[in-house]
């Protein structure tokens, strides 16, 4: 129980009120955050380095995006709960970006929902097993390039914040 006091709190002050839509806000990103991990750690044993939050050039932003050591790019959209995938339909967007799709959920959500043509992956905060494997999809070679140097860049820069949280990063990271 204390890991979800200490999720509610960082969340914002906001979450101080007894709002009803609020609480079910923190649960929410609570719900995300967990499944974030097991999806990471489980991309890391398939030879994958794992960047969160990645901005595309399409504007979008990648919950997950996995560089393998031969070049292939993986996107991992993180979905917690049935409503969070029939809100969300700019996943279609995140195809065009990498070599495979996979969506990550959670074992309480239906597996039913997500698209075929898409690979499925059933997480938590410790694990993550896919459950179905992504269509390949070849990247052209100047968006590959494109998005090699975009998760090096967000990584160097990930990195060197942490070195010097005080430096000029805050706008880039």
């Amino acid at each position: 129980m204390a890991s979800w006091r200490v999720s509610l709190i960082n969340v914002g002050p906001a979450l101080l009120t007894s709002e009803p839509a609020l609480f079910r806000e923190a649960a929410w990103v609570h719900s995300r955050l967990n499944d974030v991990p097991g999806a990471a750690r489980l991309l890391h044993a398939h030879g994958y380095c794992v960047v969160s939050e990645l901005p595309l050039a399409s504007g979008r932003r990648a919950d997950l995006v996995a560089l393998g050591r031969d070049g292939e790019i993986w996107i991992v959209e993180i979905k917690s709960s049935v409503a969070d995938f029939r809100a969300d339909q700019k996943w279609m967007d995140y195809r065009m970006h990498c070599d495979r799709l996979f969506f990550a959920t959670t074992v309480e959500v239906p597996c039913e929902i997500f698209p075929p043509d898409t690979g499925l992956i059933v997480a938590d905060a410790f694990g993550a097993q896919i459950v179905c494997e992504a269509p390949e999809h070849k990247l052209h070679a100047s968006t590959r390039k494109s998005m090699m140097l975009s998760i090096a860049r967000a990584a160097a820069l990930r990195l060197q914040s942490l070195i010097d949280p005080t430096g000029p990063y805050a706008g880039e990271v």
